[in-house]
């Protein structure tokens, strides 16, 4: 069973990847696909009844002309020896007769045309009615091209032969139809030879599954339907595409202006839900805002009324313990208000020189006795200025303040620009690598809270990123340090 299972489901893995990525994409397949199925399966059945009809026609015309040869042979045989070239040559002087008969002294070759069921069809019926009507088994039934059929006992072609002969009642040029040729012994050393037509049209062309003009005909209403159906496919899809997009940039621009709400019900009823998701959201992240702003100016009060009294204590050492303590509490409060503001900048994208901005940031940090050192080039980025400066401010600041050193480098593309920064401290264990995103955390002993900072400075960095559409990677370096490497996209 497992054998079974296991061809099934790659084949099913190899067709899921060769369908198309996109939904209109697929929609267009299936119309192709149904259309082509419907136009082959219509040609089938209409080449099945043609061939049944030409068959029926083919043996009723048979037996006819069967019947009408069994009745010449009747008359031939029952003239006396003598009298047969005799009324041979009246009857090729009279004309207008459908036989060409002949008595010859031995069979005449025949280079035989024609296989298949219509071929056997005619044969079949020809020895049934001979046997039937004249007890003849052994007459031989061939099939002749004109070109190549010889009647008398010199070999005589039958172009060769005079007009006055009735050769015209064998030729339909210039279609060439097959002759049936029928031959038997009349008597020791005397064949009868009868040669006639079958007007069926193309006996023996062959059969083309598609015909020329059967297939012009599946290609015109392939690509009618499939034209037309495109039209309305990409009218259906096109919201789908537009809601997509505005998914894509949900986390970018809460404030964007909500969809239109028009096309299929379908459609209207998901673009309504969107927009009622994106006014939840915005009112969920500015009630944030305001809670987050709320409790900042309510917890200022009480800490600065314990501030006042704790300076009012005598014991010096319970005094720089209780002010340590209020300061930790203000710290963690002011760094919580940063976080909510820092992560809802509402901006506008703008084309932002961003070695500029890092020539800046290193400059301050020079300034406060910090190395940075800066490689390559890049074209202004689209993005929000003060969301990335505070991003790369918080990944300059956290790579000098553990590393005392830091390489930024610069790859620019057509598609994304890749920014790598690489300190040169104790690095971060691998398994509290995604620990440190987590908001107040500190890796200790290096990372300690009284040696400066939150613990939220990589989890804002990180989210500004991803707002922007890229990718934020942080591992250790093999030669120690710690290296960030951000993916802004050009988009």
């Amino acid at each position: 069973m497992a054998e079974v299972v296991g061809p099934w489901r790659r084949l099913r893995r190899t067709l899921a990847r060769g369908l198309p990525r996109s939904l209109r994409g697929r929609f267009v397949l299936i119309m192709i696909t149904g259309v082509l199925s419907a136009q082959l399966a219509s040609y089938a059945i209409w080449t099945a009844q043609a061939r049944a009809s030409q068959l029926e026609q083919l043996d009723e015309l048979s037996r006819n002309v069967a019947y009408s040869v069994a009745s010449t042979v009747r008359f031939f045989r029952s003239l006396p020896r003598d009298y047969r070239h005799i009324v041979l040559d009246q009857l090729r002087d009279m004309g207008g007769t459908r036989f060409f008969v002949s008595i010859n002294d031995h069979r005449i070759p025949v280079e035989e045309i024609g296989r298949g069921p219509e071929q056997a069809l005619v044969v079949g019926n020809f020895r049934r009615v001979l046997g039937e009507e004249l007890g003849i088994s052994d007459a031989r039934v061939e099939f002749s091209r004109p070109e190549t059929l010889r009647l008398l006992n010199n070999q005589v072609l039958l172009h060769d032969l005079p007009p006055r002969w009735g050769q015209h009642s064998l030729l339909m040029e210039p279609l060439s139809p097959p002759i049936l040729v029928v031959q038997m012994a009349l008597e020791p050393g005397e064949w009868l030879y009868v040669a006639t037509l079958l007007p069926v049209p193309e006996l023996f062309a062959g059969r083309h599954w598609l015909a020329g003009d059967r297939l012009f005909a599946v290609l015109i209403v392939l690509f009618t339907v499939v034209g037309l159906s495109w039209l309305g496919i990409r009218g259906v899809t096109r919201p789908l595409a537009r809601l997509a997009r505005a998914a894509r940039q949900l986390g970018d621009d809460l404030d964007a202006p909500p969809l239109p709400e028009r096309g299929p019900r379908e459609t209207r009823e998901t673009t309504q839900a969107f927009n009622r998701m994106q006014r939840r959201i915005r009112a969920q992240v500015e009630e944030r805002e305001r809670l987050f702003s709320a409790i900042s100016h309510d917890l200022k009060t009480p800490i600065t009324r314990m501030r006042l009294r704790a300076e009012m204590l005598d014991d010096p050492h319970q005094r720089e313990r209780f002010c340590a303590s209020l300061d930790e509490l203000d710290l963690l409060v002011k760094g919580a208000l940063a976080s909510v503001k820092g992560l809802d900048l509402h901006e506008e994208v703008v084309a932002v020189d961003v070695v500029a901005l890092l020539e800046s940031l290193a400059a301050e940090l020079r300034l406060q006795g910090g190395e940075v050192h800066l490689d390559g080039e890049a074209a202004p980025l689209p993005a929000k200025p003060l969301a990335l400066k505070r991003c790369l401010g918080n990944l300059l600041e956290n790579a000098i303040f553990y590393g005392g050193r830091v390489e930024a480098s610069l790859a620019d593309g057509p598609e994304a620009l890749v920014i790598t920064l690489r300190d040169h401290g104790p690095g971060i264990p691998e398994a509290q690598l995604e620990r440190v995103f987590e908001p107040f955390v500190r890796l200790e002993p290096s990372r300690s809270r009284h040696t400066g900072g939150s613990g939220l400075g990589l989890g804002i960095a990180r989210h500004i990123v991803r707002a922007l559409g890229g990718e934020f990677e942080l591992f250790n370096h093999p030669q120690g340090g710690l290296v960030v490497r951000l993916r802004l996209p050009r988009r």
